[in-house]
């Protein structure tokens, strides 16, 4: 078990830094394990130091990785933040395939335990059993949040729940704009948490419903309603109907034991510290290798925070196929940024920025860590839908609405959510917040699911174990926070012009 007076850790003994875990001040010396470090500077936790001095000009190295290049000589003990370290990422980037090996790395975490869900036709397995009423348009937004509270009333041992997603688009779109938003739109339909759809038109949208509607296989439909209101003469009469409809279908669905291998696991972070890499994401990496060993399927975003560490998982792609879809997708990612005039390390945001995280750098080598040691098996676009079992990349920016949304689109039914900083939001599915740091968990426990401080006071095993549990119950039907305090909502990648 670690020391829990530790100050300070250094992940790796040829890191130039070492990163805060209480409050520093100068003078204070700091044992680590290869060294021992006189401070020149006040360190706030999850704030770096430096372990020895570093040269103006020279890499500084964090993760084994280098975050960044040093814009002054640093001396030893000194804070190391971003008035002494910048960026040193730039444009796309040519990558070459190796072939090698790629093994499967186990870890000592019991996947064996399986949970409650709902079996649906298509052998999928949601962990919730709710209508989720979805706008072709922002028209009929407000008509589906209507239709939502009436619909509280069919909630039953069947009915888990009824809930709206509203969202500004479906109109005024042109081209590859509007194929996202109709197909994030039609991947959501098929989410196996929702044991009913119904899907809300208006008529004259960009976005038509027979159009969505064909990229829903037929077999699936069966769970799905449509309303197009222009055509009814009471829409809402006409909604209630088809709620009614859908939760008379879904009085048979009931909760069976299925194994580890049925969840669908999203794995995405969003107002990160610098403690997240140490903590929360490796722990969350540990989930994501737990499924996938059990035959399940996890899938990682936020392609710009993989800029500066996707050689890690380039190194893991499974054949070169994998390889090149990935290196298409990241570099098609920086130059979305660059067609916009805006350069590819924007990023971090003012919050990591305050929470320690440097450069883009150091935040992604902290963030790709949620995905594991697993073998990367595919890499799938934005409004596509996971078919693989094993670890995949979806295209998606880092923006929390809208990945969030597009792990929901892509299938998963539960998604880990790793935050230094704190926030209640939460998608269509169950999106259990786990905390970096202990005082976070402590300030906001309606909003944290789990305390990964834990890492750091009982080890990384004894934590991996805990979040299973946790995991497992969510599954089975205890709420996790945003259901709880009912943070649902959707957020759509709007890359196009508006009519």
């Amino acid at each position: 078990m670690p020391d829990p007076e530790i100050m300070a850790l250094q992940v790796a003994s040829d890191d130039d830094v070492a990163v805060a875990l209480t409050p520093l001040v100068p003078g204070q010396v700091v044992v680590l394990a290869d060294c021992q470090v006189t401070l020149v500077d006040a360190i706030a936790p999850g704030h770096k130091f430096a372990v020895h001095d570093i040269t103006a000009g020279s890499a500084v190295r964090r993760y084994r990785a280098p975050i960044g290049v040093a814009t002054r000589d640093i001396g030893v003990g000194q804070h190391v933040h971003s008035h002494n370290v910048k960026t040193a990422l730039r444009g796309e980037l040519a990558y070459h395939y190796v072939a090698k090996p790629v093994e499967t790395v186990e870890r000592p975490v019991d996947t064996q335990p399986g949970f409650m869900g709902y079996v649906r036709q298509d052998g999928s397995v949601g962990i919730r059993n709710e209508i989720w009423i979805l706008p072709s348009v922002g028209c009929v937004g407000r008509l589906g949040e209507r239709l939502a509270r009436w619909g509280e009333g069919l909630v039953s041992d069947h009915v888990d729940g009824v809930h709206a997603f509203n969202h500004p688009f479906g109109c005024s779109q042109l081209g590859h704009d509007l194929e996202g938003t109709s197909a994030i739109l039609a991947a959501l339909a098929q989410n196996p948490n929702a044991g009913g759809v119904l899907i809300l038109g208006l008529g004259c949208e960009s976005n038509q419903l027979d159009l969505m509607l064909t990229r829903i296989p037929r077999e699936m439909r069966a769970r799905i309603r449509t309303v197009r209101a222009q055509s009814e003469q009471d829409e809402f009469a006409a909604g209630k109907a088809a709620l009614e409809a859908l939760a008379e279908r879904m009085a048979q669905d009931v909760r069976k034991p299925v194994p580890l291998s049925a969840l669908r696991l999203g794995v995405k972070c969003g107002g990160s510290d610098a403690m997240s890499g140490l903590t929360a994401n490796p722990l969350i990496g540990r989930m994501a290798d737990a499924v996938t060993q059990a035959g399940g399927t996890a899938v990682l975003t936020e392609i710009p925070e993989m800029f500066g560490a996707e050689q890690l998982l380039l190194v893991r792609a499974e054949n070169e196929a994998v390889f090149h879809r990935l290196t298409r997708v990241v570099n098609r990612f920086k130059r979305y940024f660059l067609d916009h005039g805006e350069p590819v390390s924007e990023n971090p945001s003012p919050g990591n920025i305050a929470g320690g995280i440097t450069t883009l750098e150091e935040k992604s080598l902290g963030a790709v860590q949620k995905g594991g040691l697993s073998n990367v098996v595919d890499v799938i676009d934005y409004g596509h839908i996971a078919t693989r079992t094993g670890l995949t990349i979806l295209e998606a920016p880092g923006n929390d609405a809208v990945s969030t949304t597009a792990l929901a689109a892509a299938g998963v039914t539960l998604t880990l959510f790793s935050t230094g900083r704190g926030t209640p939001l939460g998608s269509p599915v169950p999106t259990m917040k786990i905390a970096s740091n202990s005082a976070l968990a402590a300030a906001k426990p309606g909003w944290i699911d789990f305390d990964a401080g834990m890492v750091l006071t009982h080890g990384m095993d004894a934590a991996a174990s805990a979040l299973l549990d946790r995991i497992i119950a969510v599954a089975s039907g205890e709420p996790a926070c945003n259901e709880r305090n009912d943070e649902r909502s959707i957020g759509i990648w709007k890359r196009g012009v508006t009519l």
